[in-house]
């Protein structure tokens, strides 16, 4: 990737979770590792260092007029059409592989469960399959956080889950009643004349942000999470949350930019 890119790509890893926030530091999730194992295996002349070397020669060339663009993508193209063609002939093969077996037997049919890779991760299932369609989840997931919030539909408690693309609030009466909102950050939105509060969104590439819960009356929205914390120099009533390799965690405030360093909030 390039600069430019740089943000994009991290939103992409994180949206397909190849990657996780452990702490300050960003991880390869299990899913990723073996995404990562599978492509070097089976593209070694893609990835890896060299690769990108070859590819900044061969633009440097076609700037001197020593080659065309043609006979560059024709050097790229057709020896890697090649290697997806055999890799595609064998995908069959490299889903099996990643089976591992678990010692455990189906409690449908008795035949032994593996564990196998699917669209959301890892999950068990019946190694008899197609007759035997038995499946579950490989983890019990997390029970929902209870919280003081009440429906606003039929007046249950509200929960706080975990799906596919974070936490969200949800109506604990759920299937009887499917309420679900945006996870609040309890911070008021900083415009003027608004009394909305700001909640934790999901751009259309699965990017994290935040904006006013008065949407579209109210169009205020943050990459970074907010505080409620008046920022010292210019009295707005917000600051942002920031983490950079080079200052660690601080404060900043969106509008007049001014830096406070401070303690990271934990849970």
């Amino acid at each position: 990737g390039r600069p430019s890119t740089y943000a994009q790509i991290i939103a992409t890893l994180f949206q397909r979770k190849y990657i996780e926030k452990l702490e300050r530091a960003l991880a390869p999730t299990e899913l990723g590792k073996t995404v990562n194992a599978l492509l070097v295996k089976h593209f070694p002349n893609i990835f890896n260092v060299q690769f990108t070397a070859e590819m900044e020669n061969g633009l440097d060339k076609i700037e001197a007029h020593e080659s065309s663009y043609r006979q560059a993508m024709d050097e790229f193209y057709i020896p890697f059409k090649e290697t997806l063609d055999k890799v595609s002939g064998k995908i069959k093969e490299i889903k099996l592989s990643l089976q591992k077996d678990t010692g455990e037997a189906c409690d449908v049919c008795g035949k032994p469960m593996v564990i196998k890779w699917g669209r959301n991760g890892q999950f068990l299932a019946c190694s008899g399959f197609p007759e035997c369609k038995n499946t579950r989840p490989l983890e019990t997931p997390p029970p929902p956080e209870e919280t003081d919030e009440k429906c606003p539909t039929c007046g249950s408690p509200m929960v706080i889950k975990r799906g596919r693309y974070g936490e969200f609030m949800a109506c604990s009466r759920y299937p009887e009643c499917k309420t679900t909102k945006p996870l609040s950050t309890g911070v008021s939105c900083p415009e003027d004349n608004c009394n909305g509060t700001l909640v934790q969104k999901q751009s259309r590439r699965g990017k994290i942000f935040f904006g006013c819960d008065q949407y579209p009356k109210c169009q205020f929205a943050m990459w970074n999470k907010p505080r409620a914390t008046t920022c010292p120099k210019c009295n707005y009533s917000i600051m942002e949350e920031k983490t950079t390799r080079k200052d660690g965690f601080y404060l900043q405030c969106p509008k007049c930019k001014h830096r406070e360093m401070v303690e990271e909030l934990t849970g």
